[in-house]
């Protein structure tokens, strides 16, 4: 049995085309006409035919391989009447042109017919006429897409329609720059070689004054002008009217838009967007793909993101819109800016963040009691001693003493950034909506100056005078209710801080002292962290010493 290396046919003056699909496995048997592999280029999808029957042996390219004419396909095992007909062909990789035109959906422009540079006259601004390429052979191709309007600006090699056959779709180039003036076709028709295609005002080279002979008696000399003066077009190959209706079947291995109906330039433009095809809408004929579906899609993504919608990103099916209206009588109430940044930011964090929250209650008996006692020195010192600062205190304490809350996790996933400082963030209610300044250096501040400075920032934040400096750099916020109610609640992180405390409504409970109960003060805590960078056992040693430190201030001293 004869072994016969299959190339790549003649492409049409593309190079460097990307393997997108291999159809065919070593051992498979496969008839002439089989499709071996396909192809893409910026423009049209192929595929790529055996010239002659035969076993699979071997495959020479792999997915993603980018190929040029000539280069090995496949090693092919020849059979009966094959193997004697290639023994007396002298070139193995000789490939029949109607197969090769058939392979190739390539719509390319060839250069002008070379002449004598010393014989070409000035260029000139004039209308030319674009007629349709040489189709290899197929005729009465169906016109699908329209790229270009009329008075649009094109360049040369820019696509001004897309063609479909029975095999896969192709899209016709324009030969030159300039303006269109008039198309010639419309949507539905059916076209063959040498139909009007387009009529486009742009700079052409004057009619040469004396023609190269050798060029006008070469066999590849292009043979379809477009008008006197103007360039030529290259034959562009068509698919074989005897393949499969399926257009554009293939894409990249595991691409989920393989089976959506777009062309090339669609597909290519998804790819580069990172858009998966079958999550949109067609708008074209016959629910046909465009570019213009995916730059709406993407559009509209960024709308969203911009907007703090964020489940069109999320795979989160959205909150169907609701007329409540009909319901009863309704007000539209627009959101103030900080509410729609808080909106955005409370939900990027739920979605970005696993939360744990882990509970406990704090013995603060002994601290109401001293804050009290010095309800007079406060007076004289101007500030009001609210339970905060004792808060404040306490969290740092137990920040330096577990130092796996004062950290953050880095953009690059891999490291953990590890803080020498101690800033506190404190939530606090005002008119516009929730606001976080940063008390900074927590740990080096005695409770007169964190009492003056966090009542100074709460000010500030309610008469809408922080800058946005007061709200950076926070390594854990402390959120109270204190003031209003509640037995608890669960906090969401503040990213990308990793921990953030809440702070319920004291009340007086029965305690077990060992002999009896006793009434104590009881201050519910909850802390909410991230569980990528926090455990259990973390929280668990982190909420012991805050406790501690809350029941007995006098261990803020050791």
């Amino acid at each position: 049995m004869a072994i016969e290396i299959i190339p790549v046919p003649d492409l049409g003056g593309a190079d460097k085309v990307e393997v997108i699909e291999i159809c065919v496995q070593p051992g498979d048997v496969i008839e002439v006409e089989q499709s071996l592999v396909v192809l893409e280029s910026d423009k049209a999808s192929m595929e790529i035919p055996s010239p002659i029957a035969g076993t699979v042996v071997g495959l020479k390219v792999n997915e993603g391989d980018a190929l040029s004419e000539g280069d090995a396909i496949l090693e092919l095992e020849l059979a009966g009447e094959a193997a004697s007909a290639s023994g007396d062909d002298s070139t193995p990789s000789a490939v029949d042109s109607g197969v090769v035109e058939a392979a190739v959906a390539e719509v390319e422009v060839a250069q002008p017919a070379a002449v004598d540079s010393e014989a070409e006259a000035p260029a000139a601004v004039e209308a030319q006429l674009v007629p349709v390429p040489d189709l290899g052979g197929s005729d009465a191709v169906e016109v699908i897409e329209l790229c270009v309007s009329v008075g649009d600006d094109v360049s040369e090699g820019d696509s001004l329609v897309v063609l479909e056959s029975d095999k896969a779709s192709m899209e016709i180039p324009s030969p030159l720059s300039g303006k269109v003036i008039e198309l010639k076709l419309s949507v539905g028709d059916k076209v063959s070689d040498g139909d009007d295609l387009a009529v486009i005002e742009g700079v052409v080279a004057a009619a040469p004054a004396a023609e190269n002979p050798s060029a006008s008696s070469s066999p590849e000399a292009p043979s379809s002008a477009v008008s006197s003066g103007s360039a030529a077009t290259a034959p562009a190959a068509a698919p074989s009217p005897s393949a499969s209706p399926q257009v554009d079947a293939a894409a990249s291995a595991g691409d989920s838009s393989a089976s959506v109906y777009a062309g090339p330039s669609v597909r290519k433009l998804a790819r580069q967007l990172g858009v998966d095809l079958s999550k949109l809408k067609p708008s074209g004929p016959r629910s046909r793909y465009t570019k213009d579906d995916v730059r709406s899609y993407v559009k509209q993504l960024v709308a969203d993101v911009n907007s703090g919608k964020v489940s069109g990103g999320t795979g989160i099916p959205p909150v169907p819109e609701i007329d409540f209206s009909k319901f009863g009588e309704i007000e539209m109430v627009k959101l103030s800016k900080i509410a729609k940044l808080t909106s955005a930011n409370m939900s990027r964090n739920w979605l970005n963040v696993p939360h744990v929250t882990q509970f406990d209650d704090a013995d603060i008996t002994e601290l109401e009691s001293f804050r009290k006692s010095m309800k007079a020195e406060a007076e004289k010192r101007g500030v009001k001693l609210t339970p905060l600062p004792f808060l404040l205190k306490a969290a740092a304490a137990a920040l330096e003493a577990e130092p796996s809350f004062n950290v953050s996790l880095h953009a690059d996933g891999e490291h953990l950034v590890q803080k020498n400082y101690i800033h506190i963030g404190v939530a606090v209610d005002t008119p516009n909506g929730l606001m976080v300044p940063v008390i900074r250096d927590v740990d080096k501040k005695g409770l007169w100056e964190l009492a003056a400075e966090s009542a100074e920032l709460a000010a500030k934040a309610r008469d809408g005078k922080l800058m946005p400096r007061d709200m950076q750099g926070a390594c854990f916020t402390i959120s109270s209710l204190g003031a209003i109610g509640g037995n608890g609640f669960t906090p969401i992180v503040n990213a990308p801080e990793v921990a953030i405390m809440g702070v319920s409504k004291a009340q007086i409970k029965p305690v077990w002292n060992g002999a009896e109960f006793e009434p104590r003060q009881m201050l519910p805590l909850s802390v909410s962290y991230d569980h990528r960078a926090i455990n259990g056992a973390n929280c668990g040693r982190f909420f012991t010493h805050m406790v501690s430190v809350l029941a007995d201030i006098r261990r803020l001293l050791l």
